[in-house]
């Protein structure tokens, strides 16, 4: 599932470049090519679409970003591994016993 929000992020990301990048801040862009028939060839429109376009595509990668914040694991396995960890630190510690059959050594230093 996170990976289709991942790619589906990336293919909105492409298209709102390609949408701005058509667009030009001053009124030509993709409506430039239509200049000598603004009212016959609906300039107004194609401005519009691009604009609704461009909202549509900013909405949609807030929601799929949102949408993969949901999704992503909140680190499960560290979160385990921890847990293991802390175990051990708390478990007491066994006492070791020397072995009884050995000779107990003499000090030699005496004179």
């Amino acid at each position: 599932m996170l990976y289709t929000i991942i790619i589906l992020a990336i293919i909105v990301c492409f298209l709102l470049v390609v949408i701005i990048l058509i667009q030009n801040p001053k009124g030509g862009g993709l409506s430039s090519g239509f200049a000598g028939s603004n009212n016959v060839m609906g300039v107004q429109r194609t401005g519009d679409f691009l604009e609704k376009g461009t909202w549509v595509l900013a909405v949609t990668l807030m929601v799929l970003a949102l949408m993969a914040n949901v999704v992503v694991p909140r680190g499960g396995v560290v979160n385990q591994e921890k847990n293991e960890i802390q175990k051990q630190i708390n478990q007491p510690a066994v006492p070791v016993s020397a072995p009884s059959n050995l000779p107990i050594p003499t000090d030699t230093t005496k004179k």
